[in-house]
């Protein structure tokens, strides 16, 4: 393990959970600009060139992790996915903040080089508005589902109005949502340029480019396998002596898989590479679903390719 000083940070709504290595100092302190305050002062003391990690919590580290660039610390967020397997890696079945914040810690030891930079604004508030976006698309689809079964049982004509009111709301602020990521992704040069390269590969669409350039912006910084695993694409071995298990895919954000899978859905019908693929595929037997990963994996390497080049999505980009 490397000698740098590391320290771990759970963050919660409330609360800031740290643990120090190689020192083993834990601390605790209020998930507020005071706690903040507090922090600063605990990591003045500390020795020179320290690395500070935490979890993606959907946004709860957001505030910390601005104040702690801007005071010239280096910060980094980390996927829970990867914390998560180091900590069953470790026999760590218990979870509590204090156990994560040293599960933090000690992976950064571990992997130095993990861990994600803070985005410029403009892709932190494009990421917001993204997520944003994903929950109201999930509302609608809950909704969606309430009103189906309602309709079974026999609804009144009030609740139904009611119902059709709500769902109207819902597409109105998602209608707004994509006009506000197609403003922000036209406004920012490198962005744009990007989502022009990501807009010429048959099968993904609008939605795709947005979460694509929020969810990864390492993408075309990396291998095509990075990309598969960060995606959650990447099928992962379930192997034990002469037992071969099922592979599965897991990890990477949900509501990005779920875009990709929308977009894998469109190219098998669409790319004329992809769409060769799946058929392939089908004639051998292979079920639907893993169809549909398969080419989902693919598109995120060939995007992965198409922002590397910088050149434009031809057939051969898809070989």
């Amino acid at each position: 393990m490397s000698a740098q000083t590391v320290i771990g940070i759970d963050v919660s709504r409330d609360w800031l959970d740290g643990f120090c290595l190689p020192e083993k100092q834990r601390f605790r302190f209020q998930n507020s600009p005071d706690g903040h305050a507090r922090l600063l002062e605990t990591l003045q003391n500390m020795p020179d060139g320290l690395k500070i990690g935490f979890e993606a919590t959907g946004g709860q580290e957001w505030a910390l992790w601005r104040l702690l660039i801007s005071m010239g610390l280096n910060a980094v967020q980390l996927p829970p996915a990867q914390i998560k397997a180091f900590a069953l890696s470790m026999g760590k079945h218990a979870k509590t903040d204090q156990i994560d914040a040293e599960l933090i810690a000690r992976f950064m030891a571990f992997r130095p080089e993990a861990g994600r930079t803070l985005p410029d604004v403009k892709l932190q508030f494009l990421r917001a508005l993204t997520v944003r976006r994903a929950q109201m698309v999930e509302a609608r689809k809950r909704l969606s589902a309430q009103i189906s079964a309602r309709r079974k049982q026999g609804v009144s004509a009030e609740l139904e109005d009611m119902d059709s009111s709500l769902k109207a709301f819902l597409e109105s602020q998602i209608s707004e949502l994509e006009q506000r990521i197609e403003s922000v992704i036209a406004e920012a040069e490198e962005l744009s340029a990007k989502a022009e390269l990501l807009r010429s590969i048959p099968g993904i669409g609008p939605v795709s480019v947005s979460m694509l350039l929020a969810e990864m912006p390492e993408l075309g910084r990396m291998t095509a396998t990075e990309a598969a695993a960060m995606a959650g694409l990447a099928p992962m071995a379930h192997d034990s002596g002469a037992m071969r298990g099922k592979r599965v895919i897991s990890g990477g954000r949900r509501s990005l898989r779920h875009v990709l899978f929308q977009a894998g859905l469109a190219a098998a019908c669409h790319n004329p590479v992809l769409k060769a693929v799946a058929k392939r595929m089908k004639e051998r037997g292979k079920p639907h679903k893993l169809v549909i990963v398969a080419i989902a994996r693919r598109l995120v390497t060939i995007a992965n390719a198409v922002l590397k080049t910088a050149l434009t999505w031809r057939i051969s980009s898809a070989a």
